[in-house]
């Protein structure tokens, strides 16, 4: 009598939730080593590899920082979350799962905080803004993210067109011999919408005019209060964009931590 072979079928990895996870980090990955090559370019292109204490020279902010952080995290996430789900690797996945936990602990406590201290963090998006105000000359990124903010929402300096007097090209001090003592840059500018060609000498000795005038010709409200008020007016949208981001990252967890049971479960049965 020949004896059939008995088959036990133990634990085992979940093809579904493996190869979800590796094609989710795989873009992930890719998109933070596309951030992280920008960022490496930007610098490149300005000198500051050959020469990393530049970086310090700055008084404002490098834009060039965000692709650099950003595209870093985003490479060390999808690196450990791709590599940990297709060789099945434990650690890289733990690894994945607690630096998303602190990514979202982090966004949380940040959230939160900002609700709490709201005229805190008006007091530094003032701070800040004024600082880059004196450094719009300093670097031509710092300079082509302001003169985006002021044209996108409609405004000029943090509380107003004076604020350019903090930047030593634009403050009306008698001693200034630039030529564009007392103007702004000409982000400010309302755009005439029948000129085809930008005039980006709009704001010259605009703040000699009084106020009235000024309004005809600039906009005479400040980057924080329109910020305030697009916030208002997006807030269902930004919220939504909020929830968004930790839902997925809720969820890479989770798929993460699957994955890792499904390991272990699978090891203890060897």
């Amino acid at each position: 009598i020949s004896r059939k072979h008995q088959h036990f079928k133990g634990a085992e990895v979940s093809c579904c939730v493996k190869y979800f996870l590796f094609g989710f980090n795989i873009i992930f990955w890719l998109l933070g080593a596309s951030f992280l090559g920008i960022g490496l370019w930007a610098w490149a292109e300005k000198g500051v590899l050959s020469n990393m204490a530049s970086i310090t020279d700055l008084g404002g902010f490098d834009p060039v920082w965000l692709f650099i952080v950003v595209g870093g995290v985003m490479f060390i996430l999808g690196f450990a979350g791709c590599i940990g789900a297709l060789r099945e690797n434990t650690f890289l996945l733990k690894f994945f799962s607690v630096f998303l936990g602190l990514i979202f602990f982090l966004e949380l406590t940040a959230g939160i905080l900002a609700f709490v201290f709201k005229d805190w963090i008006k007091d530094q998006l003032n701070f800040f803004i004024n600082n880059n105000v004196m450094a719009y000359r300093d670097d031509i990124d710092l300079q082509n993210l302001i003169d985006f903010t002021q044209e996108y929402w409609s405004c000029c300096g943090a509380h107003g067109p004076n604020d350019w007097n903090l930047n030593i090209y634009f403050n009306c001090t008698e001693f200034n011999p630039s030529r564009e003592r007392c103007g702004v840059p000409f982000s400010c500018c309302i755009k005439d919408p029948a000129e085809d060609v930008l005039n980006t000498q709009c704001g010259y000795d605009v703040r000699l005019e009084g106020e009235l005038d000024q309004q005809k010709s600039i906009y005479t409200k400040g980057c924080v209060g329109q910020f305030e008020r697009w916030l208002q007016d997006n807030l269902i949208i930004v919220a939504g964009l909020f929830v968004g981001i930790a839902l997925l990252q809720i969820f890479g967890i989770c798929l993460a931590q699957n994955l890792v049971s499904d390991v272990k479960a699978v090891k203890s049965n060897w």
